[in-house]
């Protein structure tokens, strides 16, 4: 058995958590990434699946020895290169649960123009088993798990993981944040779509897959009908265009602009976002690199949103920390080095200058 992840047994006892204390977030699902750049490279056994790179998005703010623990289903196989990221990371490693089967890995194949990324499972024999191994049951996962005070999880975009996420809820959980991995290839019943975006706190779908839930429109009618079918907080990733978050009861929305395009406005020289070489240049004081990877952009930001809603409750700095912990990733290949405190006066230096180009909507 690999070191520090448990292994289930038909008649298991779950472990206990010996240091006590709490546990302030939980991100879900560990996936390895075989990355395709646009020019053709490949990067081989990244760590992805999005709860990874959710727990980095969220540690960036987190300063007060704040626990955000990993739960995902592993195989032997799982490489002990991405367990010592997730330990020097700092992310608490007891909620990987070790599976018989090997772990997921998928062809990740990143777009030139957009930045989208399409993502194809290696092993296409292992597609229904795939559903067993993206989420891990709450009953499964260490006490401190089960009770953590927020969670962040990737389901698929149906009813499929809607009691799921209601067992997340009815944890006692204070916010539960939820996006789903992929677009719907097909319409989604009312009654499950409603389930599902109702399911969370906070509901973050990009367009692409808000409009496969809803429908074409535009931004604002997007997110009016996630709004009507239950969603408290919606956050509406737009890629290079930044996001738009609203709050449901309130009314209250932002459009906060994606970091790296309000940085080269008005140097579009330096704006090429096909180019692989690291370049750096400053402004202010801040050293900023080109745009290199958009994988696991969407899941860093949703865990940026989700520290700064659950710290502050303030949705303009949640989408401000999401943001600015979705830059720090996109200019890295793959996931960034581990040391996450290395990040923290950037950040505050990119969120001080992101600030004032957030612009308040009158949503009606």
């Amino acid at each position: 058995m690999m070191a520090g992840i448990h292994e289930v047994k038909d008649d298991d006892n779950i472990p206990g958590d010996v240091a006590g204390g709490s546990m302030e977030m939980v991100t879900f699902t560990a996936i390895i990434d075989d990355i395709v750049f646009p020019d053709g490279r490949t990067k081989l056994a990244c760590l992805g699946g999005g709860g990874p790179q959710s727990a980095f998005g969220a540690l960036l703010w987190f300063s007060n020895g704040e626990r955000v623990g990993l739960a995902a289903k592993v195989g032997t196989d799982f490489p002990d290169s991405c367990k010592d990221w997730l330990e020097t990371a700092g992310i608490d490693t007891s909620g990987l649960v070790l599976w018989p089967n090997p772990t997921l890995r998928t062809w990740q194949f990143s777009e030139p123009l957009d930045g989208s990324i399409h993502e194809i499972l290696e092993d296409e024999d292992r597609e229904s088993e795939s559903w067993d191994m993206v989420l891990p049951e709450l009953n499964m996962l260490p006490p401190l798990y089960q009770k953590a005070k927020t969670y962040h999880a990737g389901v698929h975009p149906s009813g499929l993981d809607v009691p799921f996420l209601r067992a997340l809820r009815d944890s006692g959980a204070e916010v539960l944040s939820v996006e789903v991995y992929m677009y719907a290839e097909e319409v989604v019943p009312y009654s499950e779509l409603q389930a599902l975006v109702s399911a969370g706190h906070i509901f973050s779908p990009n367009e692409r897959e808000a409009a496969s839930l809803v429908g074409a429109g535009t931004p604002l009618e997007l997110i009016g009908r996630l709004s009507k079918l239950g969603a408290e907080i919606v956050v509406l990733r737009r890629g290079p265009l930044g996001c738009i978050v609203h709050r449901s009861d309130t009314k209250e929305t932002w459009d906060v602009p994606a970091f790296h395009t309000v940085f080269y406005e008005g140097r579009k020289e330096n704006c090429d976002t096909t180019m692989t070489k690291l370049q750096k240049t400053g402004l202010e004081g801040m050293d900023v690199e080109a745009i290199l990877d958009p994988t696991g952009c969407g899941n860093t930001f949703c865990g940026g949103f989700l520290a700064g809603w659950y710290k502050t409750r303030n949705l303009l700095t949640a989408a401000l920390w999401g943001s600015i912990s979705a830059s720090i990733m996109l200019e890295y290949e793959g996931i960034p080095p581990p040391m996450v405190s290395q990040w923290t006066a950037a950040a505050q230096q990119r969120l001080n200058f992101l600030q004032p180009h957030a612009r308040k909507i009158v949503f009606t």
